[in-house]
């Protein structure tokens, strides 16, 4: 899934340019390296890309190795949950019994053979039983910005050794306090947003509950122009997350405890974990001049910055743009959205 709209590493994304379109760590692409990370496991005919319009061009640009047809334009903006069905329908095309695996585009994963361990023990369960598998990230720290896993007594252990717990429910994004005990428990892991389910399953799931996601899936995956029905149809279908329509209410729900490194690079903020710091504890790209500053993440992409007798602010220079916030202030830079003119998105 490689949609996005850009916001939380504006000025460096924009609409057309989302944060997995960037080389914010390296020269990879958050999404080439997503892909990188299937080699060996999903051949590139059987890896299917979902975007939009406007980052269509650019996807192909980082993907030129993918089929074309398999990078599939998203028409309307309507969740996870009709992507989830629309990934869905492209696997039965192929193989009505397939195995779908479902990432986000813009995470960030180290342990590369670790990850397509655990994802193999997903897949095995996934394709053993008739579970939809979740993939619970165990919490570092008390996170208000991601949802949550509840999980109970461990089922199995996978061949490649993942523990196998039964999922009872998903939480929204909790309160400090909630999160402050969330940590604290062995029942609550972060949700990766990571799926894996055989695709009959699903389909099963969405006829029981959401019929009409259930008709999408059934008659693109038998139709004879895929891209034709997809861009009359897609639209029509309702405008809600995979985890509201399908998943909470599921009749059988599995989660694979991940020991892999993940981040989902949220802000700005994040870029330190993942780059080298200075004595003073600033992260810098680009032509930059310090004196007397600390805790600074400052990012140029052409001008020289200059920094003097600050903390712990954000600075990001682009051609047409500059961003300077504080550290505390990251996840709201989203709302100068509303300010900006066009050009700026």
């Amino acid at each position: 899934m490689a949609g996005g709209s850009g916001e939380r590493f504006w000025p460096m994304s924009r609409q057309r340019l989302p944060k997995h379109l960037l080389r914010l760590l390296s020269e990879t692409t958050l999404l080439e390296a997503t892909l990188e990370r299937l080699s060996g496991l999903i051949p590139p005919e059987r890896t299917f890309v979902l975007t939009n319009t406007q980052q269509l061009a650019a996807t192909r640009a980082v993907l030129p190795h993918l089929p074309p047809e398999n990078i599939v334009v998203e028409p309307a903006k309507r969740d996870t949950g009709p992507a989830c069905a629309l990934a869905t329908a492209l696997a039965m095309a192929d193989d009505p019994e397939a195995i779908c695996l479902v990432l986000p585009a813009d995470a960030m994963i180290h342990d590369v053979e670790r990850f397509r361990a655990q994802l193999g023990d997903a897949i095995t369960r996934a394709g053993a039983g008739n579970s939809l598998i979740t993939l619970g990230i165990p919490p570092t720290f008390a996170a208000t910005g991601f949802g949550y896993l509840e999980t109970s007594d461990s089922l199995a252990v996978a061949p490649q050794g993942s523990k196998v717990k039964k999922l009872m429910r998903f939480v929204e994004k909790p309160s400090a306090e909630r999160a402050a005990e969330f940590l604290t428990s062995e029942r609550f892991y972060w949700n990766s947003g990571i799926f894996v389910w055989r695709a009959s399953t699903f389909l099963a799931e969405a006829e029981r509950q959401q019929p009409l996601l259930a008709g999408f899936i059934e008659s693109l995956a038998t139709s004879s122009n895929r891209l034709a029905f997809i861009e009359e149809h897609f639209g029509d279908l309702p405008k809600i997350s995979v985890d509201y329509a399908i998943m909470e209410n599921a009749k059988s729900l599995e989660t694979i405890i991940t020991d892999f490194d993940w981040d989902d690079v949220g802000s700005w903020t994040a870029l330190p974990s993942h780059m080298q710091s200075d004595l003073d504890g600033n992260c810098f790209r680009g032509s930059i001049l310090q004196h007397d500053a600390s805790g600074n993440v400052a990012i140029s992409n052409g001008r020289t910055i200059a920094l003097c007798g600050v903390r712990d602010l954000v600075v990001v220079e682009t051609e047409d743009a500059i961003l300077v916030c504080h550290k505390d202030a990251v996840q709201k830079v989203k709302h100068l959205q509303e300010q900006m003119p066009e050009a700026l998105k």
